[in-house]
């Protein structure tokens, strides 16, 4: 057996997210179509998470195993060759037969993707909200994440996960030259619709319909409905997974 990472990006706007779920079209669903078309027998991929139906990514990492080594360079042409054109494979990386794309994973970053102006070609990839909101009190409230372990608050009610804890390392919004805002968030895990939920409620801050006070309060409350409601998922990418060196091989 010989274990490897595929790295790839996809647009979600035509899947309910990345995972297989029955009556459903997912990206999970068309990576392991394609690989078992061309090993000629069933194969599973495993994600470094889930992503919500409409949500993209700009990189997403599996692991999936193969009988022996292969040619990557081969492989990464044939895949692309296979998947529909909103999916893409960028390379393939050898790990440890052990490795694993979720578990493994140290850290996670999304990008969430804002205009202030009418524009034809942001209209699929970012929310578009009013010019004069308020950025800086955004930022004020999105420091404040990284006090805090419990993201309850940010989480879709009855998951599966044992624990709400999750380490947030950077939370920030900052604005491109094109002009289009993007709130960075990197954290260790993230809870199902965490960050649609975190920016929705930022731009409740934004309009001012919610003081510092009150997202600190959102926070501690530990209540789904003390939030804002969750912001559309066709503005957010995932974009980067890292995992420790020693994985490698």
């Amino acid at each position: 057996m010989a274990r490897y990472f595929i790295y790839l990006s996809y647009d979600g706007a035509a899947y309910h997210g990345w995972q297989v779920q029955p009556n459903a079209v997912t990206v999970q669903q068309q990576l392991e179509e394609a690989l078992s078309t061309l090993m000629r027998c069933p194969m599973q991929v495993v994600g470094a998470g889930r992503t919500d139906a409409g949500v993209n990514a700009s990189l997403m990492v599996a692991h999936v195993d193969f009988p022996s080594e292969i040619d990557v360079p081969h492989m990464v042409y044939k895949l692309n060759r296979l998947l529909p054109p909103d999916i893409a494979v960028g390379t393939l990386r050898r790990v440890r037969n052990d490795a694993h794309a979720r578990f493994d994973a140290v850290s996670r970053k999304y990008h969430y993707k804002v205009v202030t102006a009418k524009s034809p070609f942001s209209r699929r990839y970012a929310c578009r909200v009013q010019p004069d909101i308020d950025f800086a009190a955004m930022n004020e409230a999105a420091a404040l994440l990284l006090e805090y372990t419990d993201f309850t608050s940010f989480s879709k009610l009855h998951t599966d996960v044992k624990t709400n804890n999750c380490k947030i390392v950077s939370a920030a919004w900052h604005q491109e030259p094109n002009g289009e805002w993007i709130f960075e968030i990197e954290a260790d895990r993230f809870l199902r619709n965490m960050v649609r939920a975190i920016v929705g409620t930022l731009l409740m801050v934004g309009r001012h319909k919610l003081s510092l006070d009150g997202f600190r309060a959102v926070i501690e409350n530990k209540e789904r409905s003390a939030a804002g409601d969750s912001a559309m998922g066709e503005a957010l990418f995932l974009v980067d997974v890292k995992y420790p060196d020693d994985i490698f091989i």
